[in-house]
């Protein structure tokens, strides 16, 4: 099963609603995937700092971890999001390397991740997604079919900066590919075939590739059934596999481009009724671009 909801906003008008409205979103589609659930967002950035998300049992306290480093950070129930001035940054991974307690969750100039064990409404209430700003966001409830119901399970997974994948379907050829990808020099924190495909575009992206040049990359490398939802700092793109036998509905407007497993996901959003409505096409990469 599992359920997929994007938003990609084309105007500043909107964005203080973005999580608002990827919170109704999520909540359609939690008879999808109800053991687990997460969200990315894509907000401001803070000049001359990079973001990383912690999973840290400690919360806040975590940053007592690493004093003299300038940091500052917000705290959201089990994660951290921890601004960290570029001048510190290499002392910073220096220092978090040695706590292998504490996940990375993601790292970015804008995306924030989070993720965890539950009912979609709740998680998405314990990170307080309903009060998130930003220019696009991507989440996944998930209903686990080939792994344990696990925090770091859940889905987005983030393999590279400001980028992050969601998942519906199933990989077949996943373990080769991972131990590839190792080779070049990726690593992985789970088995979860996802976290293989969102290596994959990483690194594509890393040797020059744009986010639809990666994903037409994955139609010839990726064997099984998917549909993926990804996010870079600037970027909102679609893929379905050429069967495409996973749900998928699209909307369009001049203010945003929706996705959803199901329509109900995009029923609520403002316009909706106005909307350019279709089913993305099989093998079809569809991508969108914020302006600078």
């Amino acid at each position: 099963m599992c359920g997929i909801a994007g938003l990609f906003l084309k105007t500043r008008a909107l964005e203080p609603h973005l999580g608002a409205l990827t919170s109704v979103m999520l909540s359609e589609l939690t008879a999808r995937g109800p053991d687990s659930a997460g969200f990315a967002v894509y907000g401001a950035a803070m000049p001359g700092h990079v973001k990383y998300t912690l999973r840290a049992e400690g919360g806040a306290e975590t940053l007592a971890l690493f004093p003299k480093l300038g940091l500052s950070a917000i705290e959201r129930d089990d994660h951290l999001v921890v601004s960290v001035p570029l001048a510190h940054e290499a002392a910073f991974a220096a220092a978090l390397a040695g706590h292998p307690e504490i996940a990375v969750v993601s790292k970015g100039e804008r995306i924030e991740l989070f993720k965890g064990v539950g009912l979609p409404d709740d998680v998405a209430a314990r990170f307080g997604l309903a009060t998130m700003s930003g220019t696009h966001a991507i989440a996944h409830t998930r209903m686990a079919t080939e792994s344990a119901v696990t925090t770091a399970g859940a889905h987005p997974f983030s393999t590279g900066l400001d980028q992050c994948l969601v998942h519906n379907g199933s990989l077949s050829n996943h373990n080769d590919l991972r131990r590839k990808l190792v080779r070049e020099g990726l690593s992985f924190e789970t088995q979860n075939d996802t976290e293989v495909a969102a290596g994959f575009l990483t690194h594509q992206l890393q040797t020059g590739a744009r986010l639809d040049e990666a994903l037409r990359a994955a139609l010839g490398t990726l064997d099984g059934f998917y549909t993926f939802v990804v996010g870079t700092e600037s970027g909102f793109g679609v893929l379905r596999d050429p069967i495409a036998c996973k749900p998928a509905v699209m909307a369009e407007t001049d203010d945003y481009v929706a996705f959803g497993s199901e329509y109900r996901a995009l029923a609520a959003l403002p316009g909706i009724e106005g909307a350019h409505l279709f089913e993305p096409e099989p093998a079809k990469v569809y991508f969108w671009e914020r302006a600078a």
